[in-house]
């Protein structure tokens, strides 16, 4: 019997696959019962095809066997099996696949009705009825998963008999060295199928090996990889039980014997390949709660079942709350990637954007391989076009939630709102088209949440732009000088009470051709040409004035000037530029060097009363001007909700007009 060399030759290869593809020792499981899997779905199309011996998918079954004390595991199917000439091509050729070649040679019976037509884009999948798929599913492709083996095992034996054969062969091999396939003459086996059968390397310093064999470890490999092969899994595993004993008083402890059952370690049907009909909002829920180990119901879900370029399934649940820890660095977003079934990824951060981070789920595709690394994946074409579509749906699901659950929306826009702003401002404003109409802002005027689109279908004709006005709270923004005219004039605004507010609004800049502004910002032009006109004479003829006011506030402000948008207020404090006075607070917060400063600007109301006094003291008391300048600086600050830079001054200037 002559040891053969692989024909992709060398040790290098063989530990390059098995070092760089996996990172992860246990999948050799997952592979391993990947493959056998797809063997009786060869068997189940094959016979089917032929028209011979019918196969229905209860004949079939994957057993796991261990040998504690020789140190060996046992992956057993009863599949379509392998010749001599099959073991030698399939097992002695790494990175050739059996199944991509079966796949291949099928073509013709396996391809599946795609509904993609010329009103579809290209990258766009389209949804279609789980019930009506033909498709043979099979899980391998590109045949390196089977030498995953070789991470935890010492030698690998490959007993296998072809359908339809009476002879059965073993392949043989201790690694990269090579490999030896015989016919087996006294062959106890008397069925279709294979068994592979791995002696596990001894255990060294902190690789435990021994794990393998444990009945727990292996059922939580399989649970969390295998869970969804539409095979039954079954190992024999321990348990125990009493000894009955009728002479044994109530003082006896009992006594307790072993015994061995045969267990279905897998759930085998997905949720998400199962008609949408025959499932309640229980069964979702339910699925949800225990997948994701949530306590509470999921706000939303989406079922979805699509084919295009790329055919995907899955399930994506809108949590309840956030999770412990969403707002921070260590948080991991990601859906849960499948391929047939079966586990590639506990969290593929690439299939959601940061803005949509929240979303909690899985997607399952035959067309990804489960042989690729982490590193290929995220380069895969076949995974950005899920991930587009993906982006698409949520965003749809999020606005019918928002027009037929209004309620729950704006639960949703509590917890998550924050991390769709983000997005906004995030993207520098190149993802605003797609999220801003899921924000939802506190209206002034109706006193209740709107979004941008319910804001400007109630706007009056004569409103030129969209106005909000930010500060700490509701009741705080109500009270700012600056909006009162706005309000008066029957116009509504939005109010932004959280940091981040601001700069996303920036980011938008205009809704539907309509201009975002602050009411804040010196070019509102709400004022008539009459009104306009009055204002430049009136701060034409106040010019020294102003100038004066200026000099005693020195390099506080950039300029002091007067108002044309305060009513009953007699001053309040601005910003020139594109930085404002609470987008100072916010960075001002932030640990940072060199704190930004907007351009303050000092504006005075010349129809309150205060400004006829300025005027007098301008003309009679200069130094009592400079007090007062201060005294209104301060007092703007306070409306502002900004510090004041000199309390003590401040203080001493108002006991000073006291006495």
């Amino acid at each position: 019997m002559r040891k053969k060399q692989f024909k992709t030759e060398s040790k290098r290869i063989l530990d390059l696959m098995i070092n760089s593809i996996y990172t992860n020792k246990e999948i050799f499981l997952r592979e391993l019962i990947s493959n056998a899997s797809d063997a009786m779905d060869k068997l189940y199309f094959v016979a089917s095809a032929e028209g011979g011996k019918g196969f229905d998918r209860s004949d079939f079954e994957i057993r796991i066997e261990v040998d504690q004390e020789n140190r060996s595991l046992s992956i057993i199917d009863n599949g379509i099996g392998m010749s001599q000439s099959e073991l030698e091509s399939n097992l002695g050729t790494i990175a050739r696949s059996g199944t991509l070649d079966f796949r291949n040679d099928n073509k013709a019976e396996l391809e599946r009705e795609r509904t993609i037509t010329s009103d579809y884009p290209e990258d766009e999948a389209v949804d279609v009825d789980a019930d009506n798929q033909q498709e043979i599913d099979i899980i391998g492709q590109f045949g390196v998963g089977f030498y995953s083996s070789f991470m935890v095992s010492k030698t690998i034996t490959v007993i296998s008999r072809a359908y339809g054969s009476e002879t059965t062969c073993m392949w043989y091999s201790e690694g990269a060295d090579g490999y030896t396939v015989t016919e087996l003459e006294n062959d106890q086996r008397n069925e279709h199928g294979t068994t592979v059968t791995l002696i596990l390397r001894d255990d060294i310093g902190e690789e435990d090996y021994s794990t393998y064999l444990d009945e727990y470890t292996l059922k939580r490999i399989v649970k969390k990889y295998s869970d969804y092969i539409r095979y039954p899994i079954r190992m024999s595993v321990t348990r125990t039980r009493p000894i009955e004993n009728e002479d044994a008083d109530s003082d006896t402890p009992p006594e307790y014997e072993s015994y061995t059952e045969i267990e279905t370690l897998n759930s085998m049907v997905p949720l998400w390949r199962r008609n949408k009909n025959e499932l309640s909002e229980e069964d979702y829920q339910q699925f949800y709660q225990d997948k994701f180990h949530d306590y509470e119901p999921s706000l939303t879900y989406t079922h979805f079942n699509a084919e295009g370029l790329v055919s995907f399934s899955g399930i994506m649940y809108i949590p309840g709350r956030a999770p412990y820890g969403y707002y921070s660095k260590e948080y991991e977003k990601g859906l849960q990637l499948y391929s047939n079934g079966v586990l590639i990824m506990d969290r593929c951060a690439d299939l959601l954007p940061d803005c949509f981070s929240f979303v909690k789920g899985l997607v399952d595709s035959p067309d990804l391989s489960l042989n690729i690394s982490r590193e290929i994946l995220q380069q895969s074409s076949q995974l950005q076009l899920i991930a587009k579509n993906l982006d698409r749906r949520i965003k749809n699901e999020l606005m019918n939630l928002q027009e037929n659950d209004r309620e729950k929306y704006e639960e949703f826009f509590k917890n998550f709102g924050l991390q769709i702003k983000f997005g906004i401002y995030n993207s520098f404003g190149a993802d605003s088209e797609k999220l801003q109409d899921l924000l939802l802002y506190h209206s002034l005027k109706e006193d209740k949440m709107v979004t941008l689109a319910e804001y400007q279908e109630s706007m009056p004709e004569d409103q030129k732009e969209i106005y909000y006005a930010a500060g700490g709270s509701i009741s705080r923004i109500r009270q700012l000088p600056q909006a009162e005219l706005i309000l008066d004039n029957g116009y509504d605004i939005l109010a932004l009470t959280e940091d981040i507010d601001e700069f996303a609004m920036k980011m938008i800049r205009q809704y539907k051709e309509k201009e975002i502004k602050s009411v804040s910002d010196s070019d509102l032009d709400l004022e008539t040409d009459i009104e306009k006109e009055v204002s430049k004479e009136q701060a034409k003829l106040h010019e020294d004035l102003f100038t004066a006011l200026k000099d005693a506030l020195d390099d506080k402000v950039k300029e002091v000037r007067l108002s044309t948008r305060l009513k009953s207020h007699p001053v309040w404090i601005t910003s020139d530029g594109p930085l404002s006075l609470e987008m100072e607070k916010v960075l001002s917060a932030m640990p940072m060097d060199g704190q930004p400063k907007a351009e303050r600007v000092l504006e005075i109301n010349g129809n309150h009363p205060v400004f006829q006094v300025l005027v007098n003291l301008a003309e009679a008391d200069q130094d009592k001007l400079s007090m007062y300048a201060q005294l209104l600086y301060n007092q703007a600050l306070l409306i502002e909700g900004l510090p004041i830079e000199d309390p003590v001054s401040f203080a001493n200037d108002i006991c000073e007009l006291m006495i």
